[in-house]
């Protein structure tokens, strides 16, 4: 059965010389996978240029329940990405946000409000002009909302240390190793406020900025099951 739908872009695989499979976050059915032709005529029906990462499309596809891979019978692009395309900083982002989503997407439920969030954040990412070094922290905070995961934030700058295997600040150290110190613990409680708004304010140096997300990631790793290492986060690293 066909439907109408629309998707955000996460990744895309060959599958074989003809078709590659990419992956979308749909509004309608959550992460699917999708038969893409691979054809660079000009007169292809549906162009693999339109499945750059976090590109936003609108969609008729056929979907089938249990099936693992559905078909494409039309894209377009919903509004288009000019800065995150030819931007490097936000390229780095785009790559990093898309692969980082792939492997969180599956856990979500709520649907229809983690595609907000997220496609609110591709617009705010195409829009941004300062605060970029900040900005795959305040998605990463953000998107716990939608995941199951949010912290308890409650006395938080009461506390010395934040429990990363239970989500919380708390005074003394845990009895296990997953934990920042008080000076890491310090940053995150002022990231509690972040928001796409707000993050050209936090001034993190590099250092702090890659220790942070490292523990963030981490974070997610305790939290959701099988969390990979995320390949794009070195080339990330060197960007912002």
């Amino acid at each position: 059965m066909l439907y109408k739908t629309e998707g955000i872009v996460l990744g895309s695989s060959r599958y074989s010389d003809r078709y590659s499979i990419v992956k979308i976050f749909t509004r309608n059915f959550g992460t699917a996978s999708y038969l893409l032709p691979i054809s660079h005529s000009k007169k292809a029906k549906i162009k693999t240029s339109l499945f750059f990462p976090l590109s936003v499309l609108n969609l008729e596809v056929e979907h089938i329940p249990l099936r693992d891979v559905h078909k494409l019978k039309d894209a377009e692009r919903q509004f288009p990405l000019y800065n995150v395309c030819n931007n490097m900083t936000k390229v780095s982002l785009a790559f990093f946000l898309s692969e980082f989503l792939l492997r969180v997407l599956r856990e979500s439920d709520n649907n229809e409000l983690t595609y907000d969030f997220v496609k609110n954040s591709v617009e705010m990412l195409e829009a941004a002009d300062k605060g970029l070094a900040n900005f795959h922290i305040a998605f990463i905070i953000g998107l716990t909302r939608f995941t199951g995961i949010y912290p308890n934030w409650d006395n938080v700058h009461n506390q010395g240390y934040f429990d990363l295997l239970n989500g919380e600040f708390r005074g003394n150290v845990p009895s296990h190793s997953h934990y920042l110190n008080r000076q890491y613990s310090a940053y995150l409680a002022n990231l509690n406020r972040i928001n796409y708004g707000n993050m050209h304010l936090f001034r993190l140096s590099r250092e702090n900025r890659n220790v942070i997300l490292d523990y963030l990631i981490e974070y997610y790793r305790l939290h959701l099951y099988d969390f990979p290492k995320l390949k794009s986060l070195e080339v990330l690293r060197d960007m912002v």
